[in-house]
């Protein structure tokens, strides 16, 4: 067996807090939220034509981001976990780690014409432990490592006493049930998505942290979760939960698919200011080209490239590839923030150079965004109407080694960087 990534990073991140190790995640469990949307939008997708990607092209997808390499988890739902992990025998020898969704609390149930993500969330379980691990309803001992050994439990509190009580005592039995089978998990912890008692929104990212901390602070290190999944909620919330608990290993989620640079400067900064891991789902899966931009997100956390550098990049490769980015290349510099909930895709503009309002403060900048209209930006699902990148000369790549057997990007020139992704997607 392949040693895991995850395992070794974690092993070092809890050993010395200020290691740059970063774990990044890709969130392909979107069927357990979306219908017929859950794989994303076909690339033949254009305007107001196109379809949906099928469910086969979706676990395509999966494959080839494993095959490269640069991620240490692949989130799946249970059924495409049986069939990557447990038949196709994906992971056996590789670094990723695979998991899969433990649970679907109902403010992720996005349907068409639902109405089920505007009501207060209500605990919810689909997949048994066993089916993850094994792909049935029993397993022997010896047929638990089989599928996925590790699984995202998520939890919505909305302030409301009875409602807490009930996500708090369907979280206490899975632990236990979890501890007994030997199943690991990490913990994703939503915003309010229909507070009864709203907490101001400059206010947010205490009431979260005061919860987190509330909730575990009665679970030994054997029911523990690896690690959190939760919103950004800025430096001052990021920074305080981490001062707090430095064996808490904090993760931050994507949210909305956004621009490329809202990616880029996300994880960039959550990762400054105290976080180790990312999962990011739509913004991986409505990316133009996922392996260019998860490199990408690999060189950020490296410490390779700058967020504004990778934008440039990526849009270098795409020009060479011969795919059609969504937006022009000065379009996917915006800063914008979309809003931080599992289904909401409305977005707002930040000005540019700067946090969303109130990040600097602590307070959360999202959903105090999310009460004004929306931008006139082009959609995550549809290519702006506007002509493409112009066209970058670019000189031969001469990667300059960093001494540590990495290409020192730093030391090259632009045209230099761009040629040299260019060469490393295709080969890709």
């Amino acid at each position: 067996m392949v040693p895991k990534s995850l395992d070794i990073k974690l092993a070092k991140i809890k050993a010395n807090r200020s290691c740059r190790e970063f774990i990044i995640a890709d969130a392909k469990d979107a069927d357990m939220a979306y219908g017929i949307a859950a794989p994303g939008k076909s690339p033949e997708h254009y305007a107001q034509e196109g379809r949906f990607r099928s469910l086969p092209e979706f676990r395509e997808l999966i494959r080839q981001v494993v095959r490269q390499g640069l991620v240490d988890i692949m989130l799946m739902s249970a059924h495409t976990n049986a069939i990557l992990a447990i038949q196709e025998r994906l992971f056996e020898n590789s670094h990723v780690t695979p998991a899969a969704r433990a649970n679907d609390t109902t403010d992720i149930h996005v349907v068409r014409e639902g109405v089920y993500i505007r009501e207060p969330s209500r605990p919810f379980r689909t997949a048994t432990i066993e089916q993850i691990q094994c792909g049935k309803v029993e397993c022997a001992d010896h047929e638990r490592a089989l599928g996925a050994n590790l699984g995202l439990y998520s939890v919505t509190f909305n302030n409301d006493l009875e409602l807490d009580r009930q996500t708090l005592n369907a979280y206490r039995e899975f632990r236990l049930e979890a501890e007994r089978k030997g199943f690991r998990h990490f913990l994703e912890v939503f915003d309010p998505n229909a507070a009864i008692n709203p907490v101001p929104p400059e206010k947010l990212g205490g009431f979260i942290n005061d919860m987190i901390v509330r909730t575990l602070a009665g679970v030994p290190d054997s029911g523990r979760p690896l690690f959190l999944k939760m919103v950004y909620h800025g430096p001052k919330w990021t920074e305080e939960l981490a001062a707090y608990d430095p064996q808490l290993v904090i993760g931050i989620l994507g949210g909305g698919a956004g621009t490329t640079y809202d990616a880029f400067k996300l994880i960039a900064e959550a990762q400054k200011y105290g976080a180790r891991v990312a999962l990011f789902g739509r913004k991986i899966n409505m990316a133009e080209n996922q392996l260019a931009f998860i490199e990408m997100l690999r060189r950020i956390v490296d410490g390779q490239i700058s967020p504004e550098e990778a934008v440039r990049a990526y849009h270098g490769v795409l020009q060479g590839l011969g795919i059609r980015p969504y937006r022009t290349l000065e379009d996917d510099m915006q800063l914008l923030t979309p809003v931080m909930s599992y289904a909401a895709p409305t977005q707002v503009v930040v000005p540019a150079g700067g946090r969303a309002a109130g990040r600097s403060n602590g307070s959360n900048g999202s959903q105090n965004a999310a009460r004004k209209p929306a931008a006139q930006a082009a959609s995550p699902d549809r290519p702006a109407q506007t002509p493409a990148t112009p066209a970058v000369a670019s000189s031969p790549a001469r990667p300059v080694s960093n001494g540590q057997g990495h290409p020192n990007l730093a030391a090259m020139t632009p045209e230099e960087r761009l040629a040299y992704h260019r060469e490393r997607i295709r080969r890709i």
